[in-house]
């Protein structure tokens, strides 16, 4: 009989076995189920071929006690099942050896991939690492199709697509040119292609077609967008077919290696692979796409079916709330359960885009092998790995220092227990002298160091002060999954599992302020464990474009119901029965005018229902209402009067399994507390179930080292899993804390790293809820704000990673108000101003709230929190406040100096106060004429109100803190955290003085010009003496009779921005430290960088402040200019309001890198809208969006290439463009030659094509197109 139950999870390094053998009884019942945990080297080719199988192999050998030689194929009559979670896929991401793939989409389109959504993932970065596509190359198809939405321009001709969406065919598919193409791919050698055609995700007849004759010759994967993910947006539904295309032969390849080692009655056997949803797929329908998360997801489904922590007498089981803690070698994976699993449907893994049904697992790059390191003052761990080799110290191998070698000098890894596969024969014992001599050379290093302001640590608290800022980094990720989201962190349990997660359960709970950790008897194998209580499952989806109302609900039901019936026959087909299918039915609902759905779970049926019962079911169901609590929940409020529109339909079909339940003493030393730790034997404590034990103690679990630290108490579980509980009075807070004044509390470098942590942690928080809680596309979408904390003074403190331009500017803007308002501030006020010149703004569209926050005690103001976001319209001469050819700040829009949005003294937002501002009421300009107001209140008062909450969000967890820590200490480490800034900026302005070979004190000087000729002037002076620079712009151009003039707040956003790109490689909040060894001179007012009260500035934050860096940049040859521009456009129209982009350009080369093609640099890094949500919601056809090739300058190192943007006006509307670099070329360095200006092209009806400038507003008519060619960057270095 078949006895044997497989569930393996082949990692990178470790494969781990978990095996269940059914012992029967005379009569074949089933009396006892026997467990057995192998683990294994995923790659010992000397040994065995294929990891899993060998685990196999041994696990029958053992248990049956019958010879099963590694030489013969492997027996599969005694086996029932075989269920894996593997990463392959993610490795193959990773080194990028998946299949050769060539990428079939839209003429016109053939960069689409490449430029993604135009943002950078690290925004100091001068060097832009992006990731390779998965494609070896494109085939462009001469095809087209358009949305026709309005019903007054559908033609007979039109067709409904599956979404709802009608399509009308511009250009049918050129058969003959896609054939012939195709073919030279195939003879290449190309066997795999994904086909990304634009609206497909409707219309798919013509991916159908190319995927036709793709398979007639002979490519053996054809992976289509509109099957792969019929969702619309192109950019991500094009990432993931890629990687279809690129890991499903993979996978094919892997799975046919392991099939092949075993004998006959393979087809027997149910073998079955994890997917990144948590649900278990037959080979046959494992995509590489569902299969990016395939490892981890077995240890979410691990933890989410078996933390049951114990029950109070007489209390009913209730499932908790539970947050899962998978710590690894190089990362950390977190994810959340309360009983049902939580899915995105996007993420990015290895830096790719991939758009599917995935569990929330957030990843944070620290692991037991993440580096440790001591620069500026701050201990930094990772995110670079050691990886396997060389490894850590203590792997003998020449290693760094690591997370791994911390724990061994600190007692929390027991040498005695790891076999001795270490050093260069693989023979040797961990080398805990070596860690140890390696920890006391960064001890003299950290003492020695004025970080250390005297102190004195040993080699122990060293060590130990590295898994306290690890720690904190792993918190990070923890609080985004449940604060962010409106969950309370205390009332969850801690899951622990992974090799080194049970080390630090309750560290991470401590530092969480959680109480209660829950670690599985099989912590270190947990994911495969996990997949032997997997569900089977099917999920499929279909877009739809509906609004959810009674009259559409039947076909909604009707679409549900077919999908459901699909996914049950599909079930059905691979062997299981329709009585024990379960069906779940899902509407990815949103409010009309915004882009993020929310998926909302609907009614679970029961096993076996009918399509009939299912339809009865979904009738009864109020979607709407579930819809309208989650969205209340997760973004605070809700749209009145607004329709809500359907995405798409979704179904998950489960199939779940049958479960059957199946003294030593060491030293060690933990921040001085640990003398002597009992060590227990998890096995020997698995016959002591229901005993507590105190901690400090270890527990080896064979797979996992449990640390049980002081003041934490360990039960054993009647499953024997263990369960922990704090002891502490209050867990997380700090007890008997003397009161201190802050300028009394000494640095300590590890509080000050973690406090880094704590305040960028804050930030991003703050960031997380003004995007989940903004209506506007701007903010919500393509992130244009950001979120920062001050110290008392109005100085800034710590940032979110947001927009540069945001960055420098808002401490300007929080000390005006600072100034303005003096002593007439009270708790609860929130203020709100925009006035570049007056309140240090940038430009009006960019409004900043500010919230002071007071000491309950004393009643001043102890820090700020303040949020920036750039709305969508303010007012002024033209729609979208971006006016190229305003003249005066009056024409821009509205303009606040300072203003109470909220008054603490009353608790109320003053709608109507700042309705009339945003609406300019009986205001006039300096000519008399009536001001034109905003004309989109409705989302202004929206976002305004989106950043309110934003600011309490940050004022609530830095109150958290502050009980956490204490007031003075907190404010101590503010004023650290600066030092630690100003310090790394002294040190380079020292390195770079030296490295140019300047005097003691010595001066660079650097130029460039304003398309109007306006000259741009700077000269450095760097004194060695005090390690200080003068930036001096004497020299720059008078004010212009135009909008490119900047204010000074956005002047000092470029030196900080700067500042902190000289500082490469550096884990440090970019705050006002980084301006105190700095002084700027500017112009007397009226120049260009000092502008009169009035003058217009709005081209000033978007181009001038761009040419500024790149003067800043040429002075210190960091590199050659970037594109120099964020080239706005804007259009719109009285009916169908106003729409708003900037475009990417090419970065600048440096010393030793090309610069990237078609990205933002520097100043912005806002994301462009997706082909298809563009053109469903404006009419506006995007001819083609791709790299401008050549356009980069030569060089040693190319400058990155501009892109061309192409849009068709299907009505007539205004446009807009601000730009700039279309006279002066982006500068190369070193020799490297100039990138190529800008060009804007508009062809007019007729055939007639004018350039319009850098600066124009035009009235176009239908059909009419406009071309932006946007410029390259500079070269480095003479190409010879």
């Amino acid at each position: 009989m078949r006895v044997f139950r497989f569930a393996i999870d082949r990692g990178g390094t470790f494969t781990d076995v978990y095996a269940e053998m059914d012992v029967l009884d005379a009569q074949g019942n089933v009396v006892e189920v026997r467990p057995k945990v192998i683990k294994l080297l995923s790659e010992d080719p000397a040994n065995y071929p294929d990891a899993p199988r060998e685990g196999i192999r041994r696990v029958l050998e053992i248990m049956t006690g019958v010879p099963h030689p590694r030489d013969q194929p492997v027996d599969t009559s005694k086996i029932q099942s075989i269920r894996m979670g593997t990463t392959v896929a993610t490795n193959a991401l990773l080194e990028r050896n998946g299949e050769r793939t060539v990428l079939v989409t839209t003429q016109g389109f053939h960069d689409l991939l490449y430029i993604g959504n135009q943002s950078r993932p690290k925004i100091f970065d001068l060097e832009i690492h992006m990731p390779d596509t998965l494609y070896d190359s494109v085939i462009e198809v001469d095809e087209r199709l358009q949305v026709v939405n309005n019903e007054k321009d559908r033609l007979p001709t039109d067709e409904k697509g599956i979404s709802g969406d009608y399509i009308r065919v511009i250009k049918d598919l050129d058969v003959e040119d896609i054939t012939k193409k195709l073919q030279a791919a195939r003879d290449d050698g190309v066997e795999s292609v994904a086909i990304v055609l634009l609206h497909s995700y409707t219309f798919p007849r013509h991916e159908q077609q190319v995927r036709d004759i793709a398979t007639k010759l002979g490519f053996t994967q054809v992976s289509l967008s509109s099957e792969v993910m019929p969702m619309v947006k192109a950019v991500p539904r094009g990432f993931t077919t890629c990687a279809d295309a690129y890991l499903t032969p993979v996978i094919k390849k892997y799975v046919a290696s392991f099939c092949a080692g075993f004998g006959e009655g393979l087809e027997q056997v149910n073998i079955s692979f994890m997917q990144s949803d948590g649900g278990l797929a037959r080979m046959k329908h494992f995509h590489g796409h569902r299969a990016i998360l395939s490892g981890p997801a077995g240890g979410v489904v691990g933890y989410a079916r078996t933390t049951r922590p114990p029950e109070a007498p007489g209390a009913a089981s209730v499932q908790p709330a539970v947050i899962g803690f998978d710590m690894g070698g190089t990362s950390t994976d977190v994810s959340r359960f309360d009983g049902k699993f939580e899915h995105v449907l996007e993420s990015v893994t290895a830096n790719v885009t991939v758009r599917a049904p995935q569990l929330d697992i957030q990843t944070v790059a620290a692991g037991g092998g993440s580096r440790l390191f001591y620069k500026n003052g701050l201990f930094l761990v990772g995110p670079e790995s050691v990886r396997a080799h060389p490894g850590p110290v203590c792997y003998r191998k020449n290693g760094y220092l690591s997370v791994t070698d911390a724990n061994l000098v600190t007692g929390r890894i027991l040498p005695d227990f790891f076999p001795k596969i270490f050093g260069p024969n693989e023979d040797e014992p961990l080398d805990v002298a070596g860690s140890q001599r390696a920890f006391e050379e960064l001890t003299k290093e950290i003492n020695a160091s004025s970080g250390a302001n005297g102190a004195k640590y040993t080699m122990e608290e060293v060590a130990s002060g590295f898994l306290r800022v690890a720690n904190e980094a792993m918190c990070r990720p923890i609080r985004n999954l449940t604060q962010n989201k409106g969950y309370d962190i205390n009332t969850h349990i801690l899951a622990c599992f992974g090799g080194a997660g049970p080390q630090h359960a309750c560290s991470i709970a401590k530092a969480l302020g959680m109480s209660k950790v829950y670690i599985h008897r099989y912590s270190g194998i947990l994911s495969a464990y996990g997949l032997s209580v997997a569900d089977s499952v099917v999920d499929k989806q279909l877009p739809s474009s509906a609004e959810y109302s009674a009259a559409t609900k039947p076909a909604l039901i009707s679409s549900l119901t077919k999908i459901a019936d699909e996914a049950v026959n599909e079930l059905v087909a691979d062997g299981f029965q329709h009585e024990d299918v379960q069906v779940q039915y899902f509407l990815n609902m949103r409010y009309e005018g915004t882009d993020n759905a929310v998926m909302t779970r609907g009614p679970v049926g029961a096993k076996g229902d009918s399509t009939a019962t299912s339809a009865s079911v979904l009738a009864g169901f109020d979607f709407e209402a579930t819809f309208v609590k989650k969205y209340q929940r997760e973004f605070g409020f809700v749209l009145q009067n607004r329709a809500i529109l359907i995405d798409d339909v979704r179904v998950r079909a489960t199939v779940s399994p049958d479960l059957k339940d199946p003294a030593l003493k060491a030293t060690g030393n933990q921040e001085k507390a640990w003398k002597d730790i009992p060590v227990y034997l998890h096995e020997e404590l698995m016959e002591r179930r229901g005993a507590k034990y105190s901690g400090p103690a270890i527990i080896m679990q064979g797979t996992a080292t449990v640390v049980v630290e002081p003041e934490w108490e360990v039960q054993i579980m009647p499953s024997g899993d263990l369960f922990l509980v704090s002891v502490t009075e209050a867990a997380g807070q700090e007890k008997d804390q003397p009161v201190l004044r802050s300028e009394d509390v000494p640095l300590d470098p590890i509080q000050l790293s973690v406090f880094s942590h704590r305040f960028m942690g804050i930030a991003e928080q703050m960031g997380r809820t003004l995007a989940r809680t903004s209506v506007s596309v701007n903010i919500k979408e393509r992130l244009d704000f950001s979120c920062a904390l001050f110290g008392p003074d109005g100085g800034l403190v710590a940032n979110a990673p947001h927009l540069p331009v945001h960055l420098g500017a808002m401490q300007q803007a929080v000390r005006h108000q600072l100034k303005f308002w003096g002593d007439d501030l009270s708790d609860g006020d929130v203020l709100v101003s925009n006035h570049p010149q007056l309140a240090g703004g940038s430009h009006l569209p960019d409004i900043t709230v500010i919230t002071p926050v007071f000491d309950k005690t004393s009643g001043k103001i102890e820090f700020f929190v303040a949020s920036r976001g750039h709305h969508a319209d303010i007012g002024g001469i033209s729609p979208g406040s971006m006016p190229p050819l305003s003249k005066t700040l009056s024409e821009e829009g509205a303009a606040i100096v300072a203003f109470k949005l909220v008054d603490g003294k009353v608790g109320e937002f003053r709608e109507k106060e700042i309705t009339d501002i945003l609406l300019q009421k009986d205001r006039v300009d300096d000519q008399g004429r009536p001001c034109i107001g905003t004309r989109n209140l409705r989302d202004n008062l929206s976002d305004l109100r989106a950043q309110v909450a934003a600011n309490q969000r940050g004022v609530v967890l830095m109150h958290e803190l502050c009980a956490e820590y204490s007031l003075p200490v907190v404010t101590a480490y503010m004023n650290y955290i600066q030092q630690a800034a100003e310090i790394a900026v002294r040190n380079m302005l020292n390195e770079f003085s030296l490295q140019r070979k300047l005097p003691e004190v010595g001066v660079v000087n650097a130029e460039d010009f304003m398309d109007d000729g306006t000259r741009i002037a700077l000269q450095i002076t760097i004194d060695r003496r005090t390690n200080s620079a003068v930036f001096d712009f004497a020299g720059t151009g008078p004010e212009v009779f135009g909008n490119v003039n900047t204010p000074p707040a956005v002047t000092y956003s470029a030196i900080i921005y700067c500042l902190r790109c000289l500082l490469p490689g550096e884990d440090l909040p970019l705050n006002q430290g980084c301006l105190t060894p700095i002084e700027v001179r500017f112009p007397a007012e009226g120049s260009i960088l000092n502008p009169s009260e009035n003058a217009a500035v709005v081209g000033g934050n978007v181009l001038t402040s761009q040419r500024i860096t790149d003067v800043i940049l040429k002075a210190f040859g960091a590199c050659a200019a970037s594109q120099g521009c964020m080239n706005n456009l804007t259009f719109g129209s009285a009916t169908l309001g106003g729409y708003y982009e900037t475009i990417a350009g090419g970065a600048g080369a440096g010393p030793s890198w090309n610069g990237r093609s078609g990205i933002h640099t520097h100043m912005t890094n806002t994301r462009i809208t997706d082909p298809e949500i563009l053109e469903k919601r404006f009419p506006v056809l995007l001819r083609a969006f791709h790299l401008r090739e050549g356009s980069g300058g030569a060089g040693k190192f190319r400058g990155g290439d501009g892109v061309v943007r192409q849009l068709e006006f299907l009505e007539s509307m205004t446009v807009s463009i601000l730009s700039e670099r279309r006279a002066f070329q982006p500068y190369g360095l070193e020799g490297g030659e100039p990138g190529a200006r800008g060009i804007n092209l508009l062809q007019r009806k007729g055939g007639r094509t004018v350039n319009l400038g850098g600066k124009n507003t035009v009235d176009v008519l239908p059909g009419e197109v406009l071309t932006l060619y946007t410029p390259g960057g500079g070269g480095f270095g003479a190409a010879n």
